[in-house]
């Protein structure tokens, strides 16, 4: 029996975008407050997890919050370069959620 399901199954809406010229912003949101609960409880994202799977520095999380009111895990990442500046690809930061898509939540636990 699979145990393990895609974060991009399990969750509503995962998204990013600009947080200002100089952060981006992470939302993570579920229908459902149990899916949102399992996940909690799978520990797949934590601060940690989130920096490896960004591939940043612990420093550039400059928060992340489980926001239970809302089903929703949500975080923040400073940028590389501020927003529109040369050699920014993604002036929106609505690009950058796509590493999340294929994570994998252990839904046994």
């Amino acid at each position: 029996m699979n145990t393990r399901k895609k974060l991009s199954d399990l969750a509503k809406t995962i998204r990013s975008k600009n947080a200002g010229t100089d952060k981006i912003t992470f939302d993570i949101i579920f229908r459902e407050r149990d899916t949102y609960a399992m996940v909690k409880r799978s520990g797949t994202l934590t601060r940690e997890s989130v920096c490896r799977i960004l591939n940043v520095a612990p420093e550039r999380l400059t928060d992340f919050v489980e926001y239970d009111p809302a089903y929703a895990i949500k975080f923040t990442i400073l940028r590389e370069r501020p927003s529109g500046s040369a050699g920014d690809g993604d002036i929106f930061g609505a690009q950058q959620y796509a590493p999340f898509l294929d994570v994998e939540v252990d839904i046994s636990s």
